[in-house]
């Protein structure tokens, strides 16, 4: 009796033959339509022509922009030593920029040496405070925004940018064995095995000198002495920044110590009940400052006021002077500015477009006018290599048979 059991499936696969020969489509065999331009002088012209009359125009509205922001920074390096003691003496102009539609801003200083701040409920003596006063001939339009800036302080190293531990910036009660094991290099823990809370170099070279709120001196139309212009330090920071941030959930601060520049804020100079550590999760100062900038020279955020311009006058700035830039030969600076639709006062962006503008017209010219002088004739079987023969080898060929030169100027092969 015949066996109709029809063949296993397995043996059936067995006499099927793998290929890795991929799919006969058009993508997967590399026979996707495409279209390659043509430059000519007739589409290249245009071209660059149109490229430049839309980016020169670009370019003269942001600088236009730019320059209707107004402005003030000043250079306080030298407080601390070129101040005068005795009373505010006038600052070199030098040390003063600003935009104000043509009109003039002036500052004195003054400092106070061996004085006493308070910070949270300590009390910190032998400082020097700086007093700057400048005066503004126009009102700044709301919001109007205060940054300190520093230059050739480089944020941007390699050690630097590197050096956080963000599970103790997060809030999690770590402990000095996991600190030690951190990116914190290289200051994770002290002499005594205690863990730098925030640990790092990034947290540890927080910029500490502190701004009193302004003052405007002697309101106009007022019978008042001076008045406070409030800005707040609310929303200085990135959304996206505060969630990396959380109070520390750490209750023994014998396992942790301030770091280096902070210690002189605390008595014998470590964490207690009555001087605890730092809220982090709400201190926006210290958010932006460990958004680390990717040049040497930069500002940073410090307070703002959304609501109400600052009008004109003479405004009076205190500042503990703490953070010293000369030792590193850098600098820093107080600036005060409008916002305008592209932003502060910033003319890289405008000149830039003006920069593309201008050299695609120039080129298009440069074009244009070698295609008149001196046309080339679209296709033309004469610019190619093989039918350039140099004109001596034709001269010592004349009267012979054809020699290799001769030959390839007929395109073909010898």
């Amino acid at each position: 009796m015949a066996d109709d059991t029809p063949p296993d499936s397995i043996d059936q696969s067995k006499d099927k033959k793998k290929s890795r020969r991929p799919a006969n489509t058009a993508f997967r065999q590399q026979r996707l339509k495409a279209w390659q331009p043509i430059l000519t002088p007739k589409t290249v012209i245009p071209l660059f022509f149109a490229i430049g009359i839309i980016c020169a125009p670009i370019g003269g509205l942001l600088l236009w922009a730019s320059a209707r922001v107004k402005y003030v920074e000043i250079d306080y390096t030298n407080c601390y030593q070129d101040a005068p003691t005795e009373e505010p003496r006038p600052m070199n102009t030098d040390l003063i920029e600003f935009a104000f539609d043509d009109k003039n801003v002036t500052a004195s200083w003054q400092r106070f040496e061996h004085i006493n701040h308070t910070y949270g409920n300590y009390v910190v003596s032998g400082l020097t405070r700086c007093v700057i006063n400048f005066t503004i001939q126009a009102d700044m339009k709301a919001p109007v925004l205060f940054y300190y800036s520093l230059e050739n302080f480089y944020q941007n190293h390699r050690r630097y940018v590197q050096s956080f531990y963000a599970d103790q910036l997060r809030g999690d009660p770590v402990t000095p064995r996991q600190v030690e094991g951190s990116s914190c290099d290289p200051l994770k823990l002290d002499s005594d095995g205690r863990a730098y809370y925030p640990c790092g170099l990034i947290a540890n070279s927080l910029f500490n000198d502190t701004f009193s709120p302004v003052k405007l001196l002697n309101v106009r139309g007022e019978n008042m002495n001076d008045t406070v212009y409030p800005m707040t330090s609310k929303g200085i920071a990135w959304d996206s920044d505060k969630a990396l941030y959380q109070k520390t959930k750490i209750t023994d601060y014998d396992t942790i110590v301030p770091p280096i520049y902070w210690q002189e804020r605390y008595p014998n100079r470590s964490y207690s009940e009555e001087h605890p550590p730092p809220d982090i999760g709400e201190d926006e100062h210290f958010m932006v400052w460990m958004r680390t900038a990717g040049l040497p020279d930069f500002s940073k955020l410090y307070a703002r006021n959304d609501e109400e311009d600052m009008i004109e006058g003479t405004y009076s700035l205190e500042i503990i002077d703490n953070f010293r830039t000369d030792v590193y030969a850098g600098k820093k600076k107080i600036l005060f500015t409008e916002l305008s639709v592209m932003g502060g006062h910033n003319n890289f962006l405008g000149i830039l477009w003006l920069v593309v503008g201008g050299y695609c017209v120039v080129l298009a010219v440069v074009f244009l006018v070698t295609n008149f002088i001196k046309p080339r004739k679209l296709g033309d079987h004469t610019y190619l290599s093989w039918n350039n023969a140099p004109t001596s080898a034709a001269a010592k060929g004349k009267g012979k048979a054809a020699g290799p030169s001769s030959a390839m100027a007929t395109g073909r092969d010898i």
